[in-house]
């Protein structure tokens, strides 16, 4: 799919909160320290920190960058959408997407909406952005994918459900450092994880989670824009997927014929755990930290019940970080906690 008007992205924002939990303290409560690590730690929310507040950090370093990149002409009033992907928003009936478009000044002539399609409510958002961004209904728009998602005491999930995730402010390509060449949305009815209304933690079917889930839709969505490019691997300098672990992201970059080298700038899993509808996308922002003109970058997300976004970027010129915060600094700023902190911090059990 491609756009009428080109559309690129202008501004891109991170966020990651400092608490980590080291995956062996949740090895060591449940399984007496027996269990396969499938990350070393992740991050997890303050008890002032939810998706509103973490979205709204990332949004702010977007724009900051919009108006480095477009000193004196960048407004948040011209941002058209206002756009929030997520699977834990913090209320069931109340938008995220409105808290964050006041934070910002971009309030009240906007759209704002709250989307959801699991890990990849964030592209979601992104691949909507592109289209009202490219039929001229928008000067900008800004795409975000945040979660604080939760995995039930002792699940598998609890391991890897971490915090944090990317804003991206979408625009004309003159105001952009990285043109959007084209995407594709790969889907089918795959029941491989869903959390039912009113349940806290959700349920995942496992022989489902590789395949037919994750690893057929990333490696349709990717192999569909290869052809509709008439590239390959070569042909792009890097490669970011969905990372709900260390394993699979690797596994299916190296079946589509990437190397450990295109994948290594963007694999952030190892260090703050799946961020859900944030994975693919902070994993790009750390690509975009260090990518130089000319670069070409391929992100394939996915998401539960399930589905892939594709989308070919090419850099066009360097963005600047002057005052903005990069992933890495947001990485590297980290505080260990034990697992009673982390249960305090969660609100995994209660006393009434």
């Amino acid at each position: 799919m491609r756009s009428n008007i080109p559309v690129g992205i202008v501004g891109y924002g991170s966020y990651v909160p400092r608490f980590r939990l080291p995956a062996q303290e949740v090895s060591d409560l449940w399984t007496d320290g027996n269990a396969v690590l499938p990350v070393r730690e992740k991050s997890v929310p303050g008890l002032d920190e939810d998706v509103a507040t973490m979205s709204i950090e990332a949004a702010r370093n977007a724009l900051k960058r919009a108006r480095i990149m477009i000193p004196g002409q960048f407004n948040p009033k011209d941002i058209g959408a206002v756009w929030v992907g997520s699977e834990s928003h913090p209320y069931a009936v109340k938008p995220t997407s409105t808290i964050v478009a006041e934070s910002i000044g971009a309030t009240p002539y906007t759209q704002a909406a709250d989307w959801q399609f699991a890990c990849k409510a964030g592209t979601e958002a992104f691949q909507a952005s592109i289209g009202f961004v490219g039929s001229g209904m928008a000067k900008y728009a800004l795409a975000i994918g945040m979660d604080a998602a939760q995995g039930r005491p002792g699940d598998a999930l609890e391991y890897t459900a971490g915090a944090g995730g990317a804003a991206y402010l979408l625009g004309p390509i003159s105001d952009s450092f990285v043109e959007i060449e084209a995407s594709v949305s790969y889907v089918n009815d795959t029941p491989d994880f869903w959390r039912r209304q009113y349940e806290k933690f959700p349920e995942h079917a496992g022989r489902f989670t590789g395949e037919p889930a994750y690893f057929q839709h990333v490696t349709s969505a990717a192999q569909a824009l290869f052809e509709g490019l008439g590239k390959g691997a070569r042909d792009f300098d890097y490669f970011v997927c969905h990372q709900p672990n260390t394993r699979f992201p690797v596994k299916a970059g190296e079946n589509l014929g990437f190397t450990m080298d295109q994948m290594a700038a963007g694999l952030l899993v190892n260090d703050i755990g799946n961020t859900y509808a944030g994975s693919c996308l902070i994993g790009l922002t750390a690509v975009l930290d260090k990518c130089k003109p000319g670069d070409r970058i391929m992100v394939v997300s996915f998401g539960s019940g399930a589905g892939s976004d594709a989308f070919s970027l090419k850099v066009t010129r360097l963005p600047s970080h002057n005052g903005v915060l990069c992933t890495h600094d947001y990485v590297r700023r980290r505080k260990v906690i034990d697992y009673a902190q982390y249960t305090r911090l969660k609100g995994n059990y209660r006393l009434t």
